[in-house]
């Protein structure tokens, strides 16, 4: 590994993983050493998955791009370009335009923001699929009869 590695492109999801095969080549490592690396990064990486990922053209899940760059050697800077570019991809945008913001001098990764989108949109999807919202006038009606003083 003595150059640099390579880095993660902001085309397609094809892109993308022929870019995360070049870099399985540049670590010089065997699929099952990648196994192995990723458990010592505190990853969960079957060899059998690695293999299966970098031998389709999709775009793999998050947690197994992260497991993977830390089993070829990528950490801070280096491996969260990664994790940001599979989220620009994933969102439709190229990574070199995805934003990212900052909280007193802190960088607060796009994927985090994305992923609190995301349950917010279920939460608040959920309320109003469920009936939640108030607007149900049978739910209304009954809950006035019941709770009505009773007239003597």
């Amino acid at each position: 590994m003595t150059a640099a590695p390579p880095t993660p492109p902001d085309t397609d999801a094809a892109a993308f993983v022929a870019e995360l095969r070049r870099l399985k080549a540049w670590s010089g490592l065997s699929y099952r050493q990648l196994e192995r690396r990723a458990a010592q990064a505190g990853h969960w990486l079957p060899y059998s998955t690695a293999a299966t990922m970098l031998g389709r053209d999709r775009l793999p899940r998050a947690e197994l791009v992260a497991a993977f760059v830390a089993a070829c050697g990528l950490r801070g800077d280096e491996a969260e370009a990664w994790l940001d570019a599979r989220v620009a991809l994933a969102c439709g945008r190229p990574a070199a335009a995805a934003p990212t913001v900052r909280s007193r001098g802190a960088r607060r990764p796009l994927r985090v923001l994305a992923a609190a989108a995301a349950v917010a949109v279920a939460v608040l999807g959920g309320a109003s699929l469920g009936g939640a919202s108030g607007d149900d006038v049978e739910t209304e009606t009954a809950r006035t009869a019941v709770h009505a003083p009773r007239s003597s």
